[in-house]
Order: C-alpha cells, then sequence, then structure tokens
C-alpha cells in the first residue's frame, strides 16, 4: 500500500554544539584511566623487562605525571641522554623516552650478568652494546604502554605488515632530545617517571614524556570516536515503521440500486443481476487506489492491476502487480 500523504516532524530536531556531542571524560573520570593506566604498565613492565635483565623479579613504578611546558620536560631530560620517540597507543601517538647514559650502561651490565650497579663515571658516547640494549628496553615498554592503553579489551590481531605499529615501536633515536620533536615546546606535556628495581638492591629510572592533548588517546577508551551522525530521509509509506501496517483492501465487482421494499422481501435463494464492467476498482476504505481486471491465478480469484489514478502516479512510481487475491 501506498499511502499519498505526507508526514512533517512536529517539531524541529535539536541540533547540539559540538562540546556536547564530543564531550569526553570528566575530569574525576581522567584521574581514574590514568591512575589505571599506570598500574597496568607497571605490571606488564615487570614482566617484560625481566628476562631482558637476567631474569629479575622486578618491580616498576609509574610516578604521577608532572605538567609543564614541552621546553621543560626537554630541559629535564638534558641536552644528552639515550633518547627513543616511540609509536605507541591504539592510534599511534608519538611518545619520548629517555634513559640518562650512567642508566643505560647499568642495564646493560645487569643483562650480561653484572651487579647493575649506577657507576659515578659517564662516557661522551654511548657504547654500541648499551644503545642496542636501550632500543630493545625501549621497544619494550612502547608495546606494553600499547597493551596498557587496551585496558581489559584485548588488542586486535594486526596484519603480518601492520604488527609492528600495532603493537608499539621505536621509530628513531637520539642523544638529542629536541631534535626528534616529540612536542611543541610551548604546548602542554605530560612527564612520568618510570622507577625499576630488582631485588638485588638496584633501581633504574627512565623519563617518559607525551603531549597532554595525545595523553587522552591513549588512556583505556580513548581511542573511541564520536559516531558521525547520519543524514536523515523524511519518512514515506514504504519505510519502516509503516511499510509493515496491515491495510485491509476490497475489489467492488458491481454496484447497483435496489429499493427498501425490495430489499425487505429477499429470501434465500433469490437471484439479483449484476452487470460488471471490465475494469474493477481496488480500494482502501473510501480511497481508490487502482483499477484491474477480474480474472484467476493458481484455482483461486485474482485482479490484475492495469492502471492508477492520476494523483497516484505523481506521487509514487508505477509498479506491476499481479496475482492479487480480491
Amino acid at each position: 500500500m501506498r499511502m499519498a500523504h505526507d508526514f512533517g516532524a512536529a517539531r524541529a530536531a535539536a541540533v547540539h554544539c559540538p562540546e556536547l556531542t564530543t564531550r569526553g571524560p570528566r575530569p574525576e573520570e581522567s584521574a581514574a584511566l590514568l591512575a589505571a593506566w599506570r598500574r597496568d604498565l607497571a605490571r606488564l613492565l615487570a614482566d617484560d623487562l625481566s628476562a631482558l635483565l637476567s631474569g629479575d623479579r622486578l618491580e616498576v613504578g609509574i610516578g604521577e605525571p608532572e605538567r609543564m611546558t614541552g621546553a621543560d620536560a626537554l630541559k629535564r631530560i638534558g641536552q644528552i641522554a639515550a633518547n627513543s620517540l616511540v609509536r605507541v597507543g591504539a592510534t599511534g601517538e608519538t611518545a619520548l623516552l629517555s634513559f640518562d647514559f650512567a642508566t643505560a650502561i647499568a642495564l646493560t651490565d645487569r643483562s650480561f650478568g653484572g651487579d647493575g650497579r649506577i657507576a659515578g663515571g659517564v662516557p661522551e658516547v654511548l657504547p654500541r652494546s648499551a644503545a642496542l640494549l636501550v632500543e630493545e628496553t625501549a621497544t619494550m615498554i612502547a608495546a606494553a604502554i600499547t597493551r596498557a592503553s587496551y585496558g581489559d579489551m584485548p588488542p586486535p590481531i594486526a596484519a603480518a605488515g601492520a604488527a609492528a605499529s600495532k603493537s608499539g615501536e621505536v621509530i628513531v633515536r637520539s642523544e638529542s632530545a629536541a631534535r626528534l620533536k616529540p612536542f611543541a615546546l610551548d604546548d602542554e606535556a605530560l612527564f612520568f617517571v618510570i622507577e625499576i628495581a630488582n631485588r638485588q638492591g638496584c633501581t633504574w629510572r627512565a623519563a617518559l614524556a607525551v603531549a597532554a592533548e595525545r595523553m587522552g588517546r591513549l588512556l583505556p577508551g580513548g581511542r573511541r570516536r564520536v559516531r558521525p551522525r547520519l543524514a536523515r530521509s523524511p519518512a514515506t509509506g514504504l519505510a519502516t515503521p509503516f511499510a509493515e501496517v496491515p491495510l485491509p483492501l476490497h475489489v467492488v465487482l458491481a454496484e447497483f440500486d435496489l429499493s427498501l421494499a425490495r430489499l425487505q422481501t429477499l429470501a434465500p435463494g433469490d437471484m439479483i443481476p449484476l452487470t460488471m464492467g471490465r475494469q474493477v476498482p481496488l480500494m482502501v476504505g473510501e480511497t481508490l487506489l487502482a483499477h484491474g481486471s477480474v480474472g484467476t491465478a493458481a484455482d483461486h480469484m485474482a485482479i490484475r492491476l492495469t492502471r492508477f489514478p492520476p494523483s497516484a502516479h505523481a506521487t509514487y512510481p508505477p509498479v506491476a502487480h499481479q496475482g492479487a487475491r480480491p
């Protein structure tokens, strides 16, 4: 059934400003997400870095973030350090991970079975073995940051070519953190201290600096995006839910006049002659829907629709109908 009515909204649909439709978590929610992220990251690092450091039982802590400008974060790291620009998180955010030279050499010593103590003398150039150890450590930390960003949800299975970027990776290394340009100098950055300790009394520290606007996308659930509003077309008689509404139809085979006196004398067996035209109307209530010819289809009476009134053609496209039972 095609309905010839145009429906309009009773009132205009509400249009909300972007601040309402794209609002992120409240400050207390962000603080809770950040605390959970730090806790998960510390647990993951304690497990992952153990194999790199002679199988030590490790305790890892991620300090409360300090908010500062990008320039101050680079000043805290210093002019020379073992710096890695890493890609982390579900959305591939960049972050800066740094070890001072003394810590890099002590970690290398422990990985080869030494005591891992931080000595006073620091070389001007990082030995090749220490540079490789720092890169491996940074790769592990980047992978742990990415896993922590998924929270309780398992990370998706990445294709072979995208496996590195989906699990975290080192993009480039440099002794100069400023050369890596991890964030703009005027932007706000979050500065974390990662503290790694074993049961032999050694403590190693690394610095993690992330642009504040990227940090939200590293927290569990932060990668979600607001689903765009789809264009909506006006309701029609062929669209849900109107399309499923049942409507009673009837076919008028013949119409005639009969006097009231004759009507009162009708009895079973009386014969009333009918004059039926070649075209009979198909009606919905008192509204003419179409005209058709009466015949049979599959041992049932049927009406083949032949034409629609002009008003119906103006509103709806013509459709061929067959086998409609009167």
